[in-house]
């Protein structure tokens, strides 16, 4: 059990974030990854994480929805702790089908696309929601079928894995995981395995999921996406949270010099 089992969580104000984390820190012998993390996502707004490679910003991610075990601190989503319920002695670790049931409501896009190379782009969105949610295959086969059109990949229904293009295969992941009706979409770098020319069409359909009210927490490399897109940007460095803010003041105007270095560094190519 985690230190994270001794401690209680407060009662919550009227109108709680989507996405709620408090105190997070993550620990790899003697590494902090994550170093006491507080971050509110509002319900419908996006977040974009930005820093250095190694600073931290995977591990986060990964602590919102329990691929990796805090050592302290906790996430809710809507109101609902992550991967702990409450109980007289503080919060105990789950497992299971309760954590299967939590995890349910958040989607993740990950860096690689991760899709089963033996079946089409339909089959690979159906298959959680036939086994997890226990629809059935007539409606799994419908909402999958517009979930490829939302991505703009309704003529590729058939197709393999390897029959695709690298950002074709990630937006079948987003669809994948907006097949389980999540409440809220992680992305952990979703364009960084993809060649440049292809990495606007994934973009775009962020864009769309931001647009149509998704919240979103996504790691990103992508300035420019954080600056259109983001409702606030947030940069992690050394596992610690420097300084987050509205996009042009972020960006035009940082607090921090540990941020003003990295901003200087991206600009100029070298991050």
């Amino acid at each position: 059990m985690t230190e994270t089992a001794h401690r209680q969580v407060p009662a919550m104000a009227a109108g709680p974030p989507m996405v709620e984390v408090r105190e997070l820190t993550k620990r790899f012998g003697a590494h902090t990854a994550v170093d006491r993390v507080s971050l509110s996502v509002p319900r419908g707004s996006v977040l974009c994480i930005v820093g250095p490679s190694g600073g931290g910003k995977s591990t986060l991610l990964r602590c919102i929805n329990h691929l990796e075990v805090p050592d302290s601190g906790y996430v809710l989503i809507d109101s609902e702790l992550v991967g702990y319920k409450q109980t007289s002695r503080g919060l105990e670790e789950v497992g299971g089908a309760s954590l299967c049931r939590q995890r349910s409501t958040i989607g993740m896009v990950f860096q690689h696309f991760n899709l089963f190379p033996h079946l089409t782009t339909l089959q690979n969105i159906m298959l959680a929601p036939m086994m997890v949610n226990k629809i059935e295959k007539k409606s799994a086969k419908e909402a999958a079928e517009k979930l490829l059109a939302r991505v703009g990949l309704a003529d590729r229904r058939d197709a393999y894995p390897s029959q695709l293009s690298g950002g074709q295969q990630q937006r079948v992941a987003i669809a994948r995981a907006l097949a389980m009706n999540p409440k809220v979409m992680l992305f952990d770098e979703p364009t960084s395995a993809l060649d440049p020319e292809l990495v606007g069409e994934v973009l775009a359909v962020m864009r769309g999921l931001a647009q149509d009210g998704m919240t979103m927490v996504a790691v990103t490399h992508e300035m420019q996406f954080a600056r259109e897109v983001a409702n606030r940007v947030a940069f992690i460095s050394d596992g610690r949270l420097v300084e987050q803010n509205d996009p042009a003041t972020f960006f035009e105007n940082p607090s921090q010099e540990r941020t003003r270095t990295f901003l200087q560094r991206v600009h100029s190519g070298r991050t």
